[in-house]
């Protein structure tokens, strides 16, 4: 049994403040005087809390979201949680005016003790702090425990603590930490058993979540499924649901409905970048550009004065969007291009200077001339970047691999995409999706050595030259890249219908025609899309009826 110190008592409890509103400070000080708290500490912006947090320990911390300049709340206490400022033993309370259903999805999975809205009134207050620091004085063995990992010790202490019936009011957090206590020790079974019997007297979402996590995680898929469908209709299930189901497809490898689960979660709590970054991974994974261009906005929209922020967000933006233009039309092209050249130029401007960054910036340039039909100039660019050691981030090398790519080095492309192999540690889930990646992108680069924009492009030559055959594999090829663009499709399907009149369509042709189908059938299309596939579709059935 572990040596666990004894909770401080009210006089000697240490608190910090941090909101930009000298209002709220003087509620919440005026509170905790009251009830002989006098180890106050006030911050009016992110830099100041996190100066103090430096040289002082605080046992409660109250965060309000719209804290001046530099940092939002939010950022701030994600960024105090991973430097360890904020443990389970800490109390927290997140202030805000804002209560809209992202920002508060966002927030909940920080796991506050406590969410006030404002404006603030004195008494409330007053008894709100007083009930959150008899819960954390309570349970105060579990909470120090949890934070050294020692979780069969906490669940020790909490059986105990549930027998014990003048702490009746917190049994539903004692039961909580047991419950967060068993997925930890991956006694899942146990768990599953822990959560129904709460489910008898509790119906709380974490309850009901958890249960389903717990059954998929032993693989009890029927049961846990309909459980989840169930709690999809629940606006308080619904997020966490979300995540437990992503867990369980990418645990399964089944990638492709892992990213569908994963981006309704993003969408109902944007601001996490780790959620993001998946995202990003998976939006690779299954050749969705315009996801993947997404991600990498939402990446480095919310990292900003963020612990995460890196110009390497930035770039990545503007590595997506050169991905995303070149399975395009021309005219969307052209104009996400236009904005992608204002966010280089303001790289440039910005960090240009530094050598690294120079060079990242110099292949991105090589890229745009490429995506312009500008080969030229992308060689004049990469003759000073010839060689093919791995150096920098992932996304670096990738962007120089496909820079090579594109300018039918393939040789050099390959080689980068076999040493990047060497380096990914694949026992993390962005390890191993990002290894399944990288075998997708070395056989696609070996068997196809062009974009969709150009294969597109090359399909339309021999269409107009009445060499069908031809113009289908090409346009097969640019779906494989790129599965979801309704333009390809469209235009694979004219050239089917042809097919079909003119000789029949064989076994291979019936299958791309029958995946052209379903896919624009679960598409939104403009009138002028609807209008050709109908017709596309009308001369192929009539064919097949004939």
């Amino acid at each position: 049994m572990i040596d666990i110190p004894a909770q401080k008592p009210l006089k000697q409890l240490s608190v910090l403040i941090i909101d930009g509103q000298a209002l709220s400070h003087d509620v919440i000080k005026s509170a905790l005087i009251e009830l002989g708290v006098d180890q106050v500490k006030s911050a009016e912006n992110a830099f100041f809390a996190l100066r103090l947090c430096e040289t002082n320990h605080f046992d409660m911390v109250i965060v309000a979201f719209d804290v001046k300049s530099d940092k939002d709340g939010f950022n701030l206490l994600e960024e105090m949680k991973i430097k360890g400022y904020v443990t389970k033993r800490t109390s927290v309370i997140f202030l805000s005016a804002d209560t809209s259903t992202a920002l508060v999805n966002c927030v909940v999975e920080l796991q506050p003790t406590d969410f006030w809205v404002k404006p603030l009134d004195r008494l409330k207050v007053e008894r709100r702090i007083l009930h959150i620091l008899q819960i954390k004085n309570k349970l105060h063995k579990l909470h120090y425990c949890i934070d050294k990992g020692e979780y069969s010790t906490a669940i020790y202490y909490a059986e105990r603590q549930l027998q014990d019936p003048a702490l009746a009011q917190y049994y539903p957090q004692i039961n909580r930490l047991i419950g967060e206590c068993l997925m930890h020790l991956f006694e899942f079974s146990e768990a599953e058993a822990f959560y129904k019997k709460l489910a008898e007297s509790y119906d709380y979402a974490w309850v009901q979540t958890n249960i389903v996590r717990s059954l998929l995680k032993q693989d009890k898929t029927e049961e846990g499924m309909a459980l989840a469908d169930t709690l999809l209709e629940r606006h308080d299930t619904r997020f966490t649901t979300y995540d437990a189901l992503a867990e369980y497809y990418i645990d399964k490898e089944e990638y492709a409905k892992g990213y569908e689960v994963i981006k309704k979660a993003t969408q109902l709590a944007p601001r996490n970048i780790e959620r993001n970054r998946k995202s990003l991974t998976l939006a690779r994974l299954n050749h969705d550009r315009m996801g993947q261009y997404q991600a990498t906005q939402n990446m480095a929209k919310f990292a900003k004065n963020s612990i995460h922020d890196s110009p390497e967000f930035r770039l990545n933006v503007v590595r997506s969007a050169i991905d995303l233009a070149a399975t395009l039309g021309e005219a969307d092209a052209n104009r996400l291009l236009a904005r992608t050249d204002k966010d280089i130029e303001r790289l440039e401007a910005e960090f240009g200077n530094a050598r690294e960054m120079k060079d990242e910036l110099s292949i991105i340039r090589a890229r745009l001339c490429n995506v312009r039909s500008d080969k030229k100039q992308a060689e004049v660019i990469m003759k000073a970047h010839e060689d093919v050691r791995v150096t920098g981030s992932m996304e670096a090398n990738l962007d120089k691999m496909k820079a090579f790519h594109e300018l039918g080095m393939w040789e050099k492309s390959l080689e980068i995409l076999d040493l990047l192999k060497d380096q990914i540690e694949s026992d993390s889930f962005i390890g191993q999706v990002i290894c399944e990646y990288l075998e997708q992108e070395s056989k696609e680069r070996r068997d196809i050595h062009y974009s969709p924009k150009e294969l597109g492009d090359m399909a339309s030559v021999h269409y107009k030259n009445k060499r069908y055959k031809p113009a289908f594999q090409l346009l097969k090829q640019a779906m494989q890249l790129s599965p979801a663009n309704v333009n390809l499709a469209i235009s694979q399907l004219k050239v089917l219908a042809i097919l079909a009149e003119e000789v029949g369509l064989d076994e291979e042709q019936s299958t791309s025609m029958a995946e052209c189908r379903e896919l624009l059938r679960s598409q939104p299309l403009n009138p002028s899309q609807q209008t050709r596939y109908n017709e596309y579709i009308e001369r192929i059935d009539k064919v097949k009826a004939a």
